[in-house]
């Protein structure tokens, strides 16, 4: 069998509230880890952002983001599952002094959210057993930015782990002045519009998968929650039924943003 039978390949056309997204991926046939769906989600995720930040600049505005502008790396990042195991995975591969010193850093933002007495409530929101609404994560994103506590990953300002930045740090970016965002409180703040919150699709792709909830895992602790669940980390799928379901996700989230711009909400 040659390597080529391996892969199966497929046209992708999905319709933005902007416009259509169309891409060509190869997916591969065989059982793989969840993990493996990330390459396309974020791929899809930039393509799809991209034509926001089109949308944005043809309508006369600016884009405020910059390198060493890391304001928004002192919120609450929620990310999903497959992208915690996906990160876990990544600090695992690094050379040890490196990652001994960012896992130094999680531990330290960890004590810092004890004492702050916002942990065990960050950690109740990575396992529990039912959906959270966003109103019931909103005081705990205030509490948690009334820290001012940068991103474990944040170094001089800048990501340490760009590459492998969750799909909440990717979708992010505003047309007000930078300066504003020094308080994300503030009612100036104009954020770029999401068409689609990967994160959001992957947690219902792997509650899909698992049988179990959807949930947003704190960045902070989503190293120690991969190796906590490192048994379903260990799940394979047919890659085509990766694919399937992650595109009928996205596709589903797509389709409620448009719904929900024309409506004007």
């Amino acid at each position: 069998m040659s390597h080529q039978s391996l892969v199966e390949h497929f046209e992708i056309s999905l319709q933005t509230p902007i416009g259509e997204v169309s891409t060509a991926v190869g997916v591969p046939t065989s059982f793989v880890p969840v993990t493996a769906i990330l390459p396309l989600t974020r791929s899809l995720g930039e393509e799809v952002q991209t034509l926001e930040l089109g949308h944005v600049r043809e309508t006369g505005q600016t884009v405020s983001c910059h390198k060493g502008c890391a304001a928004c790396c002192r919120m609450l990042v929620p990310i999903s599952a497959p992208e915690a195991f996906a990160l876990a995975q990544s600090i695992d591969r690094l050379a040890p002094p490196e990652r001994e010193r960012l896992l130094s850093k999680l531990d330290v933002a960890q004590q810092q959210l004890a004492r702050a007495g916002i942990l065990q409530q960050l950690s109740a929101l990575a396992e529990s057993p039912d959906p959270v609404s966003d109103e019931a994560i909103e005081p705990l994103n205030r509490a948690y930015y009334a820290l001012r506590m940068p991103c474990p990953f944040l170094d001089n300002e800048v990501c340490s782990i760009y590459d492998d930045r969750p799909a909440a740090c990717r979708e992010l970016a505003v047309t007000s002045p930078a300066a504003d965002c020094q308080d994300i409180t503030n009612q100036t703040i104009r954020p770029v519009p999401v068409a689609v919150r990967m994160s959001t699709a992957l947690s219902l792709l792997w509650a899909d998968l698992t049988a179990t909830t959807a949930r947003l895992i704190p960045l902070p602790l989503a190293v120690d929650w991969a190796k906590r669940h490192q048994t379903e980390q260990a799940g394979r799928w047919a890659g085509t039924e990766l694919f399937e379901k992650a595109i009928d996700k996205i596709g589903r989230y797509l389709a409620q943003e448009r719904a929900r711009r024309r409506s004007g909400g």
